[in-house]
Parts: structure tokens; C-alpha cells; sequence
């Protein structure tokens, strides 16, 4: 058995900081789209922040969206898939987005996840892994600090119940009937004159952007979410148990595998998302006035309706017209006429 002398200084509840109310862990559940099981050696603040990360993954946007290929206008509810959106897209620009099937189907393959958000995230990540894993096995092997081992095991326990629960809530709800092999091409409005142009398999889009993320909690989901808070909490009070060196040990942890997820979080350039993949592609084109934008669009796509009904053009500028009885707009050439509420 090791011993370390750490002289006058003294830590003491080190397990506080594991209090801190930060968002590390719910950004990387949007980001991920869910969890995985190796996120139960991923220790940083926040663990008991966990089941919030949908509130917090778009914080309560849900853009406008439009159906360049129908006309057909709606709002994207998804929320990590719009938290997403926020953080890849840019003040005044258009950035192109697709979306396709994962390569390792299932909920929440770990390859699956790493693979999409890049190589230098996920190194970051299994490094933070990887550190949990080993000072848990040198702090029992060499310096024999139970009780550092033992809040460092409640942690990954907090954790695990917390990733039980989100698999269970990130399971695919409604999202419409299927229209298998058809094209689809969405214009998505976000707050601050941001654009993204989101293009796939219908049935692909529908994944991503229809229906809820995380369903509501079941009484016993949110009694297990509750027991994990608790335990997060519990860790505080025992780690004055501990010595000074596990504590400084225990902080130091903490603190590095959340400059490590952080980082990670940053650098992630891809989503994961009910088995499909959605990624920007190529560079954000700057436009100087959205009309611009629309008009280019509207070009390319060979119909107005939604630019109408999205409120991007008047209706007096599109090339249908107004029913002054319905208040419809109908589109030339189609003699059923092109329903968008005004």
C-alpha cells in the first residue's frame, strides 16, 4: 500500500463538485441522440442533470419547416434535432444538411455513435473512459482509498440508472406512415436568421424531425431518475470520509473528464439519431437578404407554396393566387388547387 503525505493542505467533500449544475452530460445525450453503456465511466458535474437534456437540447424552439417538394408547412419537434441545428447553423446563411441510415443499426450502438461524430470525439471521449477505469483500479490496487473507490462506484451506479432510462425513453414514437423511396426536401427557419436545407428518404426526415425525442417518464422511470439524484447527493456527504489525497483525486477526475466531454461536445460534427445519421455538408452559403435565399430556392425547386405559406414571400409575389372565399392559396396550373392556410 502507497502512502502520499499532502503536508498542510487540506480537501475535504471533494464529492461536492459532482453537484454542480452543468450541462456537459445532457449536451452530450443530444449530441448523441441517446446513451451508451460506456457513458456509465464518463464522471463529470451534472450526472443528476441527466433526464433534462431535452428540455435543454433546444431550448424550446421549434422552428417552422416547410416541404419543398409537397408545399406542405409544419414545425420540427424533435429536439435534439433542432439543439442540432442551433449549433451548427449561422446567422444569415443556408447550410445543407442530409440525412441517411446509420451504418451499425441498433438502439444506440456505441460504434455507431463514435463513428458519427468523428474521430477526434470520440478519442476525447474514450480517454475520459478510460480514466475513470483506471484510477478506480489504482486507487484500490495501490493506494487501497475505499472510500474514494467506492463514491467513484456510486457515481458509475448514477450513472447507469440514468442511461437505463434514457434508453428506455429514446425509444421511436410516432412519426407518421411510411412512404418508403420517396424524396424528400425540408427548409427549416431557426431563430437569429439561421437556415438549414435538410435533404433525405422521407421516412429518414420523418426520424429525425417528427414526433418526441425522450417520451415522458414512467412513475418507475422517474422513481429510478429520482434514486440516481440521490445517490449523486449521497456521494457529497460521504467523501468527507475519504482522505485528503482521495479527494484531491476524486476533484481532479471530475474536473479533467469534464474538460474532456466538453471538448468532445465541441468538436462532434455529425448527429445520431433513431438509427439515422444526419451531418452538414460542404460550407454555409452567406446570402445578404433571406429573399435572396428564397428566390434561389424557388428556382431550384420549381414552386412557391411553401415559401408562402412560411411567410418568405407575399402572396401577391407567388405565381398562384388568393381565394378571397377561403383564404387559400392555389397554385396555377393545378386545377385542385394547393392548400396553404394563410
Amino acid at each position: 500500500m502507497l502512502q502520499v503525505s499532502i503536508g498542510i493542505f487540506r480537501v475535504e467533500a471533494g464529492g461536492i463538485v459532482a453537484l454542480a449544475d452543468l450541462t456537459t452530460i445532457a449536451s452530450r445525450c443530444a449530441i448523441t441522440g441517446g446513451a451508451t453503456w460506456l457513458d456509465i465511466f464518463v464522471l463529470c458535474p451534472g450526472i443528476h442533470l441527466q433526464q433534462r437534456a431535452a428540455d435543454l437540447a433546444n431550448q424550446g424552439e421549434l422552428p417552422p419547416t416547410a416541404a419543398m417538394t409537397t408545399g406542405y408547412v409544419f414545425r420540427t419537434e424533435n429536439q435534439a434535432m433542432v439543439g442540432f441545428l442551433q449549433r451548427t447553423g449561422q446567422a444569415g446563411h443556408l447550410s445543407d444538411a442530409h440525412v441517411t441510415m446509420a451504418k451499425h443499426e441498433g438502439r444506440q450502438n456505441p460504434f455507431s455513435a463514435m463513428s458519427t461524430i468523428g474521430v477526434l470525439s470520440s478519442l476525447l471521449y474514450l480517454t475520459a473512459v478510460f480514466l475513470t477505469i483506471t484510477t478506480i483500479i489504482i486507487m484500490a490496487a495501490l493506494f487501497r482509498e475505499w472510500w474514494t473507490v467506492g463514491i467513484l462506484l456510486i457515481l458509475c451506479l448514477a450513472r447507469a440508472m440514468n442511461t437505463i432510462v434514457i434508453r428506455q425513453r429514446m425509444a421511436a414514437a410516432w412519426k407518421g406512415a411510411p412512404e418508403p423511396d420517396v424524396y424528400g426536401d425540408l427548409i427549416i427557419l431557426l431563430s437569429q436568421d439561421r437556415w438549414v436545407r435538410l435533404r433525405g428518404l422521407v421516412d429518414d426526415l420523418k426520424a429525425v424531425t417528427s414526433g418526441q425525442w425522450l417520451q415522458d417518464m414512467t412513475p418507475m422511470q422517474s422513481f429510478i431518475a429520482a434514486a440516481a439524484t440521490l445517490l449523486v447527493y449521497g456521494t457529497a456527504a460521504l467523501s468527507s470520509n475519504a482522505s485528503v489525497f482521495g479527494n484531491i483525486v476524486l476533484m481532479g477526475l471530475l474536473f479533467t473528464e469534464t474538460a474532456l466531454l466538453a471538448l468532445s461536445n465541441q468538436l462532434a460534427n455529425g448527429l445520431l439519431l433513431h438509427d439515422r445519421v444526419v451531418r452538414i455538408e460542404g460550407e454555409p452559403r452567406k446570402y445578404k437578404r433571406r429573399l435572396e435565399m428564397t428566390k434561389e430556392l424557388i428556382n431550384e425547386t420549381g414552386r412557391d407554396d411553401w415559401a408562402v405559406g412560411l411567410g418568405m414571400i407575399l402572396p401577391s409575389e407567388a405565381k398562384g393566387v388568393v381565394s378571397k372565399e377561403t383564404g387559400v392559396f392555389m397554385t396555377k396550373g393545378d386545377p385542385i388547387g394547393k392548400a396553404v392556410l394563410l
